[in-house]
């Protein structure tokens, strides 16, 4: 009787998880309505703190043009401009609090199709990717703006020093849109270790090509920060030397994940082939 039972699957099999084209778009569109609801709700509650975000995100300006001196106000010249701005950072905040939401539900969408081994490799990236996104977001928003807006603004003159003073008249919109720009661009610059280690852990790359081509790489990271950036040396290295060193924890990575999978081919009894043996001589 016990012989007549059907055999059910292993539970990390992703055979045993199998369904239909339509089943795995109704799936994907489940889950992607989720993220999309958890959006508006953030953005509507965001809207609703439009006011303190926004006074969160000009303080290290008026923290620099306090201590430098100038003009203690922000202009828009546009009649829209100061609401469309509103908008604009209350989803950006939104966009900010919901992408964890955005990343679990793909998470749980693509995770039934992976063996268990699969799940392990990439949950440790998954939960380092965020961690890593607020390093840089607190470094550009602690470090970096504060020196960058001083420099900027010791450009100002007064009319002892000139026969005409200049002085700053910020735009609310544009100050916004390169403070947002910053932000953004130093949380995905810090996802480079997670995506290097990710890629030598699926054999693409390994610790000696990231070793060779590490003058390209800093070069590379360099126009990057000059491209990102405001046009003032200290923001550029404030970016392109901790994307260094990132590139340098990316290499070790790489090494612990090359060592790990040499070990796991030695256990499988495959880590005695020749071109191994060679390899470990050069």
């Amino acid at each position: 009787m016990n012989a007549s039972l059907p055999v059910k699957p292993p539970v990390d099999d992703p055979d045993s998880h199998t369904m239909p084209l339509l089943e795995h778009l109704a799936e994907l569109r489940r889950r992607l309505l989720l993220a999309v609801v958890a959006l508006l709700v953030a953005f509507f509650g965001s809207v609703y703190f439009s006011q303190h975000i926004y006074g969160f995100l000009v303080q290290p300006f008026a923290d620099a043009m306090r201590e430098v001196g100038g003009t203690q106000r922000m202009i828009y010249t546009h009649l829209a401009e100061a609401f469309l701005t509103q908008m604009q950072v209350a989803f950006f905040a939104a966009f900010v609090i919901t992408f964890p939401i955005f990343a679990t539900q793909m998470w749980k969408f693509v995770a039934p199709g992976l063996y268990k081994h699969e799940k392990h490799a990439i949950l440790p990236f998954l939960l380092a990717s965020p961690v890593l996104f607020g390093l840089g977001a607190s470094l550009v928003y602690y470090v970096v703006m504060p020196l960058a807006w001083k420099f900027l603004l010791g450009f100002q003159t007064t009319a002892d020093q000139s026969v005409l003073p200049i002085q700053l008249e910020a735009k609310v919109g544009e100050y916004l849109s390169i403070v947002m720009t910053l932000i953004i661009a130093f949380g995905l610059a810090f996802q480079m270790p997670v995506l290097l280690v990710l890629l030598a852990r699926v054999g693409i790359i390994d610790a000696d090509s990231l070793r060779r081509k590490r003058r390209y790489a800093i070069v590379i990271v360099f126009i990057f920060a000059a491209v990102v950036t405001p046009p003032d040396v200290v923001s550029q290295l404030a970016l392109a030397l901790p994307m260094s060193i990132l590139y340098e924890v990316s290499i070790l990575g790489a090494v612990m994940v090359g060592r790990k999978r040499a070990e796991t081919a030695s256990a499988d009894g495959s880590g005695t082939s020749g071109d191994d043996t060679d390899f470990n001589q050069a």
